[in-house]
């Protein structure tokens, strides 16, 4: 077994890698449209929010693990089809879980969008599970 990938944390120089590899690699059906703007406005707000594995220099998994004081929000959880089933997701979750109970968490969520199967079965195998008690509602800010 080789050894694990290094994380790292993604910085304002990334923004632009970090959009086309999202756009290849990840689900993005009923996704509002990511920009470079957002993406800097997280990273200005939490510059250790965004966290990536790389290969040859290259981006080849991200998850967000999102603070807000209160929760704990996983999201992104990314691996390039040609990197995957290498323990990139599980490297990356194993560090966001760590920089979110260092911050205060008690609990984790993930945002999985309905039939997204491999994303479930991803996060089912770390043990977690929908909560059907739950909906999640949105509404556009704009």
């Amino acid at each position: 077994m080789s050894p694990s990938p290094g994380v790292e944390t993604a910085t304002l120089a990334d923004i632009d890698e970090l959009l086309a590899f999202w756009a290849i690699a990840g689900e993005n059906d009923a996704r509002p449209s990511d920009s470079a703007s957002v993406v800097e406005a997280l990273l200005n707000r939490d510059p250790e929010a965004v966290l990536v594995v790389r290969a040859a220099s290259r981006i080849v998994g991200t998850v967000i693990a999102g603070w807000d004081g209160w929760r704990a929000h996983l999201y992104r959880l990314v691996v390039h089809p040609d990197h995957r089933r290498q323990g990139i997701a599980r490297v990356l979750l194993d560090a966001a879980e760590a920089r979110l109970r260092a911050l205060g968490a008690g609990r984790f969520d993930a945002m999985v969008l309905e039939g997204n199967d491999l994303g479930a079965s991803a996060w089912a195998a770390r043990g977690y599970a929908p909560q059907p008690e739950w909906r999640r509602w949105v509404r556009s800010a704009r």
